[in-house]
């Protein structure tokens, strides 16, 4: 297995080209400067009697799925890697603390996987596979076991060498399996069918790729995390510690 975190990002890759990369990882790495939103304090919306912001999930006409009031005056968008290991930090340190900011209705949430490798590809897949309103504690379970999936795929070099061999559309299902994140969706309610179905869904890894192509276009992204806060880019923005500021300028 290829030294993660030692190459520089992957930019726009063809989508159906991108099924077929190679195991060679991208590095994810921002550092910490960023720009200034600026706005008047926001008012707080409360949610549909019986519900939280939180807790309300719908998908996007991207594909993507917007977490809180859509109708928010604040719109953050985080483009992450599931292999990128800020990007599990990030996760780690903020993902409550966004939570009660989405339930103020003030703002709204979308994560969106950025893919750097094949790995990426199989964990997007699968944390898609349950439908929205299990994907953002699924994303961040697969965040909490990052370090355990390398460790699974650490010294397997013959066993991806044998997915080099397979027909694309069977890639991410021997990568998931290689990596253990089909036992570990299994563990967390989806059927193994139901994940190799998921996993052999080349119309949905087809988007998720035009996705990060689109993303390279539109907002030029050069690591992971990436955050855009109501349209523009957070340049340089990776933790808590640094965004939060950034919010509080824009209102929250």
């Amino acid at each position: 297995m290829p030294v993660i975190g030692a190459l520089p990002v992957v930019k726009a890759v063809p989508a159906i080209a991108f099924i077929a990369l190679t195991l060679t990882l991208a590095a994810c790495n921002k550092s910490e400067e960023g720009a200034r939103p600026s706005g008047e304090p926001v008012a707080a919306v409360a949610a549909p009697a019986g519900t939280s912001w939180s807790q309300t999930i719908a998908e996007t006409p991207d594909g993507y799925y917007l977490m809180g009031n859509p109708s928010a005056k604040v719109k953050l968008v985080e483009f992450g890697s599931y292999t990128c290991s800020h990007c599990k930090d990030f996760a780690a340190e903020a993902s409550e603390e966004i939570r009660k900011i989405v339930d103020t209705g003030k703002m709204s949430f979308e994560f969106r996987p950025y893919l750097r490798d094949p790995i990426d590809l199989s964990s997007a897949l699968l944390a898609r596979c349950g439908g929205k309103d299990i994907f953002y504690p699924l994303s961040e379970q697969f965040f909490a076991n990052q370090s355990a999936m390398f460790e699974k795929v650490q010294g397997n070099d013959a066993a991806f060498k044998a997915v080099e061999q397979m027909a694309p559309a069977q890639r991410p299902g021997a990568i998931a399996q290689i990596a253990g994140l089909i036992e570990f969706a299994q563990q967390r309610g989806i059927s193994a069918d139901q994940a190799k179905q998921c996993l052999a869904d080349t119309g949905a890894a087809t988007r998720l790729a035009k996705g990060v192509e689109a993303a390279n276009s539109q907002y030029n992204i050069s690591g992971t995390p990436t955050f855009v806060l109501n349209g523009v880019v957070v340049e340089n923005t990776a933790t808590w510690a640094t965004l939060q500021p950034k919010l509080k300028e824009a209102g929250l």
